[in-house]
């Protein structure tokens, strides 16, 4: 079983894991974690094995239960950047940007600068504490590496409801992608769960034992060895649309790690937020946005059609 909540983690270990010190385990199992951080954690009683304190040499052992029961947050400052911002909608409660391929949603261990979270401290007076005291603002997210539509609430009722609204499964979220591969039905719907591989922690992939995950698919155009699609996400799972269409046989091309062939350019993975649609928090009216497709995406459909 993994659970990785906002300030805990819990995991019990199994056969196929690899086992080895309790350090190294959970720094491997959460790469966001280094190891000094785990050390740290183990060294202030923070992170537990069968509800007990442990030291670092410990070697972890099949159905070891490992619990954090407090994560430090990382002394940093929340510094604003007067970033590039593409903003589309902005009133007193919400705001909806355009976020680049390649840029970052929130700070992070190894991106500490230069993310959206940045930008918007500086163009922004106020956010929402939101869920992590790392991404203020941040109702939901979109990988560094896809672009497109993202709602940032400007206050904690604001986040709240748009929060709500997402996990009743209302919001509005349709993704233009460019798969490898010709499609042939027009249609589809993927519904396969979703969960971490163990194999290699920084993926995702289908198992059985992971999260309920939908996509809906249809077929906006077929090349002669690729395909452009329209996702509509039924949940959001991480990297849902990405390992639901590397799992049917069709993966996002430029995907740096679902796909064999990786990214091809700078641009990174063909998939774009194209559709964002929410309840406004106070005015409750429906609002709906969309964001034409990125320039180098656009170049990369011109090459397919000729």
């Amino acid at each position: 079983m993994l659970t990785e909540l906002e300030y805990a983690v819990e995991y019990e270990v199994i056969e196929t894991d690899e086992l080895s010190r309790i350090d190294k385990f959970v720094s491997l199992l959460f790469p966001q974690y280094s190891r000094t951080l785990v050390q740290k954690l183990i060294t202030q009683e923070s992170l537990i094995v069968n509800g007990k304190p442990t030291k670092s040499n410990y070697v972890v052992k099949v159905n070891d239960l490992i619990q954090v029961t407090e994560i430090p947050f990382f002394e940093m400052d929340l510094l604003p950047e007067p970033l590039d911002l593409n903003i589309v909608y902005e009133d007193d409660d919400v705001l909806v940007v355009d976020k680049p391929s390649g840029m970052v949603v929130h700070p992070a261990p190894g991106n500490y600068e230069h993310t959206l979270v940045n930008g918007l401290l500086y163009h922004i007076n106020a956010l929402s504490s939101g869920s992590h005291p790392l991404r203020p603002g941040i109702v939901h997210r979109i990988d560094k590496d896809t672009s497109g539509l993202l709602m940032v609430a400007k206050n904690d009722e604001a986040h709240r409801i748009l929060a709500d609204e997402l996990k009743a499964k209302v919001t509005k979220r349709e993704y233009i992608a460019l798969v490898a591969g010709r499609i042939n039905n027009t249609t589809g719907k993927i519904d396969a769960p979703i969960g971490r591989d163990f194999k290699d922690r920084k993926k995702m992939k289908v198992s059985d034992s992971g999260r309920l995950a939908v996509t809906h698919f249809t077929v906006l155009e077929r090349f002669e060895d690729a395909t452009l699609v329209k996702c509509v996400l039924e949940t959001g799972r991480t990297h849902q649309i990405r390992v639901h269409m590397a799992f049917i046989g069709h993966p996002v091309i430029g995907d740096p790690v679902y796909s064999k062939k990786g990214s091809d350019s700078d641009f990174g993975q063909y998939l774009h937020a194209a559709v964002l649609g929410f309840t406004h928090p106070r005015t409750k009216e429906y609002l709906e946005f969309s964001s034409p497709l990125p320039p180098d995406f656009e170049t990369k459909l011109q090459k397919y059609r000729k």
